[in-house]
């Protein structure tokens, strides 16, 4: 116990010890010490100093007043701990959401890939459909490909031709080998589609459709990739 607790709690005894001898100085006719000089030696009393009965009540204070503090640190320590589980509870739930909200967004948009390719796969025509011919004008190989494809397909299969071949089902690259509308290498790939892979552009159209769906999910998904990287 600091004596700066052993002083103020000196003064409280010593003023309580003067206060029952100024009652017994009264009966008696003797003169009382004043208040004031008995405060101020108390304040520079120490524990020895003070009477046995008096030194009994100032470790009853001083106990009582260690056990607060010990109360008042075990609170704030209970609180931060408290508050240490909240904010680790909250992040925790935080991440659930987040992980739940991305498996949901995954599941969406894997269905929609989906809806996406059965439509594209469930087109009215197939390459079959059509009459071969000895030759195809563009317009022609277009037509066919808008009637093999979803609507929503054509164009992005059609911006990779633009850039492939320029819709020449016959365009040859001299350098890789590459064949046809869609420039598949080597061009005998085609030939899983139909044993007319190199003049018919229905069959090509047909191989390069189940490509594109089978790799990138669909034509706009090869387009997209298209974009990023000049090639597919």
């Amino acid at each position: 116990m600091s004596r700066i607790s052993v002083r103020g709690l000196a003064v409280a005894s010593a003023t309580a010890v003067t206060a029952v001898g100024a009652v017994a100085g009264v009966a008696s006719g003797n003169a009382l010490p004043s208040v004031d000089n008995t405060e101020a030696a108390a304040a520079d009393a120490t524990i020895a100093d003070i009477p046995a009965g008096a030194q009994a009540q100032v470790q009853t204070a001083s106990l009582t007043q260690q056990a607060d503090e010990q109360s008042t640190q075990a609170d704030t320590a209970a609180l931060k701990s408290a508050q240490e589980s909240a904010r680790k509870a909250a992040a925790e739930t935080a991440k659930s959401k987040k992980d739940a909200a991305d498996e949901a967004k995954a599941k969406k948009d894997a269905e929609q890939r989906e809806k996406t390719l059965a439509a594209s796969r469930s087109a009215t025509r197939d390459a079959s459909d059509f009459v071969s011919k000895g030759s195809y004008s563009i317009a022609e190989t277009q037509s066919m490909a808008r009637q093999m494809m979803a609507s929503d397909q054509f164009q992005c299969f059609s911006n990779i031709v633009d850039h492939e071949s320029g819709w020449n089902y016959k365009a040859t690259n001299a350098g890789s080998g590459a064949y046809g509308l869609v420039q598949a290498l080597p061009g005998s790939k085609m030939a899983s589609a139909g044993a007319d892979w190199q003049t018919n552009p229905a069959t090509q159209i047909k191989w390069g459709l189940n490509y594109m769906n089978d790799r990138y999910g669909s034509p706009c998904g090869a387009w997209s990739f298209w974009q990023a990287n000049s090639w597919y």
